[in-house]
């Protein structure tokens, strides 16, 4: 069994609903508290062992390859200023020099299409999937927690949360299996189900770590639900060859795509800081005291 080296990164997205902030600025370097939501991502990926970095970028991302390269200028001032602690941090980001490679997505044609851009980098082997709108707060970061689980037993493994039935119809839902631990064997997939016919309410967020086969299955760029082509489908049309898993990770999810749960993460991380925490739990106390 190969070891999952390799993360592709969809951030090729408009971002339509955080306009007019992500006009000129992409979506995935919107902060939570001082911090991009896509360093978050990669952060992730690199504690869970994960070596080369794929990013599948659109028109105006520029800003996301000039955050993880070397910014000479900036670092000249701030070596000068001697504000060292900062300085090293802003090294840290771009990690090791030929590890982040960057690929086009031309055209928005759906999450599948986008991790099917990046299969010449892929080179067959298994490789996860991070969204960097679904940010995960936990003491084990989520994908590491996947990567465990796959090292258990192989295949397909994908992140899964309960949701409100209602909400099915915006996720891609699974059929269950029988469960062990906090590991369920998915027995079937449906992109965005109706909440009437939904069979569960357990949903997949953006975590994947998937097997090539799955870049097979997406040659074949048949579109689905909304006229996209939708990465749940192919992992679906692999259920056959590949066993899949959900795993039901230990942590929050913050839905960053989202304009209320981006407000929520900012809180949920700002008030365990020690610079800012007390003066933001402060803050929020006295809300609460006027409502």
């Amino acid at each position: 069994m190969k070891p999952v080296r390799i993360a592709v990164f969809p951030v090729g997205g408009l971002g339509t609903r955080f306009l007019p902030a992500t006009k000129a600025m992409p979506k995935e370097m919107l902060p939570v508290v001082d911090k991009p939501l896509i360093q978050y991502a990669v952060e992730e990926a690199r504690a869970a062992g994960i070596e080369e970095i794929i990013f599948v970028t659109g028109r105006g991302k520029t800003a996301i390859e000039d955050h993880f390269d070397y910014a000479a200028e900036l670092e000249g001032i701030l070596s000068n200023r001697e504000k060292n602690s900062v300085l090293t941090e802003l090294r840290e980001i771009p990690g090791p020099p030929g590890s982040i490679a960057y690929t086009r997505q031309q055209e928005p044609l759906g999450l599948g299409h986008a991790v099917w851009c990046a299969r010449h980098l892929i080179h067959n082997e298994p490789f996860a999937v991070l969204l960097a709108d679904d940010l995960i707060k936990g003491d084990v970061p989520c994908l590491k927690q996947m990567v465990e689980a796959y090292e258990q037993v192989g295949g397909n493994i994908l992140a899964v949360t309960d949701v409100p039935q209602e909400h099915t119809n915006r996720y891609g839902v699974i059929t269950p299996g029988e469960t062990k631990g906090n590991l369920v064997e998915i027995n079937g997939m449906v992109e965005k189900p109706d909440p009437a016919v939904a069979p569960s309410r357990t949903a997949v967020i953006g975590r994947y770590i998937l097997q090539p086969v799955v870049l097979d299955i997406l040659d074949n760029q048949q579109a689905g639900a909304g006229g996209e082509i939708q990465l749940t489908d192919a992992i679906a049309k692999a259920l056959t060859v590949i066993p899949t898993h959900g795993l039901h990770f230990e942590g929050t999810r913050f839905d960053c795509g989202d304009k209320a749960g981006h407000i929520m993460a900012n809180i949920a991380f700002a008030i365990e800081r020690e610079d800012i925490g007390p003066a933001v739990s402060q803050y929020i106390a006295r809300l609460q005291l006027n409502a």
